[in-house]
């Protein structure tokens, strides 16, 4: 595969940053970036939630929020691909600007508030993919309108609609652009929601894998509480995790004081760290998607020693473009023959093991 991105990675960065996202969208859609026709390593191929995946490396949600492009995703060699989020109701988001680069620290800080053309163009968008031809693994990722104070009537609407076109289905309460959100994190608020979602999911006639996924941001009693409330519940995993409030260091002063949840590299350290604190509270019981800060394959790895069953990233595509894919991939391959894992079912937890 020719890797252009260096090329072109200039003017990329010179245009604005939501500009930039939105007509890589559009290159995507009209077949103007080439794929990865390459085979995965067999050792990739794994099963989770009872689905098949090539291999383990998936887009994360929010960089194809309107479901336009999952196929085009698919052909860059992800594993799997997660539009959304999506919300009942078309909704602008927050003002502009909202999304902020930060090259020195290979980050991204976003305040965007679910901007999307809403449930009913998305699930058309699935539904004509279905009528074509399914890619491959294809998720959906949902949350709630800004305005709705009945979340749970919002996120049972999405399930009902998506459960019988997608492959998994992500119940967003994580993100910090959205006021109030990350309530719904807590122990009787979570348990509420994900009834309401699994009875909304039952409604449907489908088994459909249904996935929370949280923040980074949680005490050491939020993550109890949050597992608990997972086990409990008999969901069929989580996502871990969503972006930070949180401001390092490294990240200069003007862009740390700038509102919003910041992603990248300086996330894998805090997000991976939650993982393997999930995964023992768990027991290993619940398969869990690792995000957050992923660049490189040995980043894949970590995460899954961590407790990653599946892993995705989306930040670090801004500086290293769609030829990442596959070298992630090959890393990620080359750290298990290493360690002798012949899968990556093999290498699991492996960080907890005795």
């Amino acid at each position: 595969m020719i890797d252009l991105y260096p090329l072109l990675r200039p003017l990329i960065m010179a245009a604005d940053p939501e500009r930039a996202h939105t007509l890589t969208v559009l290159a995507l859609r009209l077949g103007l970036v080439p794929g990865d026709p390459r085979p995965d390593p067999a050792s990739l191929a794994t099963t989770v939630f009872g689905l098949r995946f090539p291999n383990p490396v998936g887009m994360a949600a929010g960089f194809d929020k309107n479901a336009e492009v999952p196929a085009a995703v698919l052909k860059l060699g992800f594993g799997f691909a997660e539009p959304g989020t999506v919300t009942p109701r078309p909704q602008p988001g927050n003002p502009r600007p909202r999304l902020f680069r930060v090259p020195t620290a290979q980050a991204v800080i976003n305040r965007y508030g679910f901007n999307n053309r809403g449930l009913e163009e998305f699930a058309r968008r699935l539904e004509d993919l279905r009528g074509i031809g399914w890619p491959g693994i294809v998720g959906a990722n949902v949350g709630k309108n800004k305005e709705q104070e009945d979340a749970a009537a919002d996120y049972a609407a999405g399930i009902r609609r998506l459960a019988p076109l997608a492959d998994y289905l992500v119940v967003n309460v994580s993100s910090p652009n959205t006021p109030g959100l990350r309530t719904l994190q807590s122990r009787d608020a979570l348990a509420a929601l994900l009834d309401a979602c699994l009875a909304a999911r039952t409604a449907t006639g489908t088994k459909t894998p249904l996935l929370v996924k949280v923040a980074p941001d949680l005490t050491d009693e939020d993550k109890q509480d949050i597992a608990a409330v997972v086990l409990d519940s008999g969901i069929d995993g989580m996502v871990i995790s969503n972006t930070t409030l949180a401001r390092p260091a490294e990240i200069p002063a003007d862009l740390a004081a700038q509102a919003g949840g910041l992603s990248g590299r300086p996330l894998m350290g805090p997000s991976t760290r939650v993982l393997g604190e999930f995964y023992r509270h768990l027991g290993g019981r619940v398969p869990l998607v690792g995000v957050g800060g992923i660049a490189s394959g040995a980043d894949a790895y970590a995460k899954i020693r961590a407790g990653a069953s599946l892993v995705q990233f989306y930040s670090a595509m801004v500086y290293g473009g769609p030829a990442m894919v596959g070298r992630v991939k090959q890393e990620l391959a080359a750290c298990l023959a290493r360690d002798g894992f012949a899968s990556v079912a093999d290498a699991v937890g492996a960080d907890h093991r005795a």
